[in-house]
């Protein structure tokens, strides 16, 4: 019989590239993992790894047995999670993936809100840019906090469910004594020095493109991924940047923030846990707890 401890050390593998990378994911020795893969081999006949350069890959073999693997642990997570939706209760712990920019307005408030109403949930937040749908399907996250902007197609590893939570505009930032309350014109934009990401980015690529359609192409003066790089460069009067809505406090001083009236770019805030037929309540808990949280964001509350 298949080991299923073995089957998800067969997935990380193949998602970090190594079993180096994988060992450090599953808190484990590679040489331990190594011995785990071996014995795996053994029960089933047939090599499922092979050398690619300085990483591994999967022969066909492993191909096969990984898409299986995927339905098996699928599979026993819906068991888990009909259990956990039997017994209806929150359970002790759950892991988080946020992005930095959801920091500030909405995942410090929905943990507050957990504290309050599921003192015995203890949140641990992993806060970072980067593959968290992936570390969702690896079992490393319980739910994600995502972003989408709108110029990239709707797509979900498989096995995700996304609940959107939030559309969230970008707003012109500058310092409190330039421009007006009014909305902003994006092509107004064109001759001023910008702050923005690089274009490498999802937020870069389409600020990129709502200034094409706004008839520029933006030659920006600063360019970074930090918002609060953009944001200090606004406020001391030497950039204009775009900014995600609910990615700075409107309160802050020194800044002025206005919507963009011709072209707005936005993008879309969710939430991710691995699909089951079975609700479960820890996960429904953080969720709705995030989604409060984007309500009150967007209000100002």
């Amino acid at each position: 019989m298949l080991d299923i401890r073995r089957l998800h050390m067969l997935k990380t593998v193949a998602a970090r590239g190594s079993i180096t990378a994988a060992a450090r994911s599953l808190e484990l020795t590679a040489g331990a993992v190594s011995q785990q893969l071996a014995a795996l081999r053994n029960d089933v006949g047939v090599d499922l790894l092979r050398p690619d350069g300085r990483t591994v890959a999967l022969t066909e073999a492993g191909r096969v047995l990984l898409e299986h693997a995927d339905r098996i642990l699928a599979a026993v997570a819906e068991a888990e999670n009909a259990v956990e939706a039997v017994k209806g209760t929150v359970g002790a712990t759950a892991t988080l993936a946020a992005l930095p920019s959801t920091v500030a307005r909405m995942v410090a408030p929905a943990l507050t809100t957990l504290a309050s109403c599921h003192p015995q949930l203890a949140v641990t937040c992993l806060i970072t840019d980067q593959a968290q749908l992936r570390e969702l399907t690896l079992g490393t996250v319980d739910v994600v906090l995502g972003q989408r902007y709108h110029h990239l197609p709707a797509a979900a590893p498989r096995g995700v469910s996304v609940s959107p939570l939030l559309d969230d505009p970008l707003v012109v930032v500058t310092a409190a004594d330039r421009g007006g309350d009014r909305p902003v014109l994006l092509r107004d934009l064109a001759a001023l020095d910008l702050a923005v990401p690089p274009p490498t980015t999802d937020c870069g690529q389409a600020i990129l493109q709502g200034c094409r359609q706004a008839g520029f192409t933006p030659t920006p003066r600063y360019i970074t991924a930090d918002i609060t790089a953009q944001v200090t460069l606004a406020r001391a009067g030497l950039a204009t940047a775009l900014v995600p809505r609910m990615a700075i406090d409107p309160n802050t001083p020194g800044i002025r923030t206005s919507p963009i009236a011709d072209h707005p770019i936005r993008r879309l805030l969710f939430a991710a846990t691995r699909h089951g037929d079975s609700p479960n309540p820890t996960t429904t808990a953080v969720i709705a707890a995030l989604r409060t949280a984007a309500q009150e964001g967007k209000t100002g509350k």
